[in-house]
């Protein structure tokens, strides 16, 4: 991850699970793309954009909105220097706004679009926290069990509880802020890690707070999660999270990928996040050393129906949802964390950062409005992450009684 400042380390991207620290890699080698193979992509898109002309018509916020809102983007953009970027907004009764807007592959100027996927950071643990909480409507876990009595090894895990993991008060080091960790991960990119390898990162050092006294963003919290949800549940992580979260909400273009694979079509991702801190294409980068706190793939129209999924609980029982949103403070004015999930605003969420893409997914419960923000690029503009200022720049046109001030930054 990124040295960074604590303001930074919690509000921009909310996390990917991800961030690196500056080092120099040689550029990536090209790796082979995949198709999503889940059927009817297009019968399920042209599904979903009949309901969005029913209940947000395109041209519904009006010309003087969206010529604000094209303006907004596109300053962001071009101060920010971020190629490609993709705006999805939805307010059922007014209409809606879905943007693309620069470029895909900065070496052929292929123009950004819609229809593209991103891999999404640390948006990814909205997924894994959900998986977790439906062990706890299954009752085959209690959040206030020891992190100790599924995982053995873990410094202090007798008095951490799955609660501590998830609303990321655990005292656990980040494994991304260790050195030999950036070191070895950035001198070889396309390197597979396994969970246990990047946790053995992070339990060399002593812990950094007593359990629940303090927040600190960890992607340490969310492997270990990662890992119960597989010891209890007996399958990989990513079948649970197929089989128990992706096919009941029905997101066919999401996906947990098990190396560097990368469905088409999508942008090329550019980071600074290099041993020499020189820009490179990161796309074909091995997510693994990410996990269960940041590894996943999905697009634009998946993000928009997630945003309120996860928002609302339609997967939990209420009683669990409600414990979800539950947050507390994170020290950064504005912003604070429940499980797996922030507020901002009034915005409930997550954001997104890993080398080479940023994302923002949130839903507004007053007006019932989604957001959704996908980018090529995470390098910060001004100690900022870029999201976080598309984010700030649309909400503060559309929803200026409710504007987004920042997500988790984890660098």
């Amino acid at each position: 991850m990124r040295r960074t400042s604590r303001r930074r380390m919690l509000a921009a991207t909310l996390f990917a699970a991800c961030a690196l620290v500056p080092m120099a890699a040689p550029p990536a080698a090209a790796v082979q793309t995949a198709r999503v193979d889940r059927p009817d992509r297009h019968n399920w898109h042209d599904r979903h954009d009949r309901h969005d002309r029913d209940n947000c018509p395109p041209d519904g916020l009006g010309p003087e909105v969206t010529a604000r809102l094209d303006k907004a983007i596109e300053d962001v953009r071009r101060q920010a220097d971020i190629p490609g970027v993709v705006v999805g907004l939805w307010m059922p009764g007014k209409g809606s706004y879905v943007r693309a807007t620069g470029v895909a592959d900065t070496t052929t100027s292929r123009p950004m679009t819609t229809d593209g996927f991103v891999r999404i950071g640390s948006e990814t643990k909205t997924f894994t926290v959900t998986a977790l909480l439906e062990l706890v409507d299954d009752r085959r876990i209690r959040l206030d069990d020891p992190i100790s009595r599924y995982v053995h090894g873990v410094p202090n895990g007798g008095r951490i509880t799955l609660r501590h993991l998830a609303e990321m008060r655990s005292g656990l080091f980040p494994y991304t802020s260790d050195p030999d960790f950036v070191q070895d991960l950035l001198s070889d990119p396309q390197r597979s890690f396994t969970p246990r390898e990047v946790l053995a990162y992070g339990f060399k050092h002593k812990n950094t707070f007593a359990p629940g006294k303090e927040f600190q963003y960890s992607n340490t919290n969310l492997v270990l999660l990662g890992l119960v949800i597989e010891k209890v549940s007996g399958q990989r992580l990513a079948d649970f999270i197929d089989g128990r979260v992706l096919r009941p909400a029905r997101l066919p273009h999401t996906l947990f990928p098990q190396g560097p694979e990368f469905p088409e079509p999508h942008p090329r991702g550019y980071t600074n996040q290099t041993l020499s801190g020189a820009v490179t294409d990161s796309t074909d980068w091995n997510p693994s050393w990410a996990w269960a706190a940041g590894a996943m793939i999905s697009d634009l129209h998946d993000l928009r129906r997630w945003a309120g999924i996860v928002a609302t609980g339609k997967l939990l029982s209420p009683e669990t949802q409600a414990q979800r949103l539950k947050t507390l403070p994170t020290g950064l004015p504005g912003l604070s964390y429940g499980l797996g999930i922030f507020e901002t605003g009034g915005w409930i969420g997550h954001n997104g950062s890993i080398p080479g893409y940023e994302t923002v997914t949130v839903y507004l419960p007053s007006k019932k409005a989604t957001l959704v923000i996908m980018i090529n690029t995470d390098i910060t503009s001004g100690g900022q992450e870029p999201s976080t200022l598309l984010a700030r720049a649309v909400t503060g046109v559309v929803t200026p009684g409710d504007v987004y001030d920042g997500g988790i930054a984890p660098r």
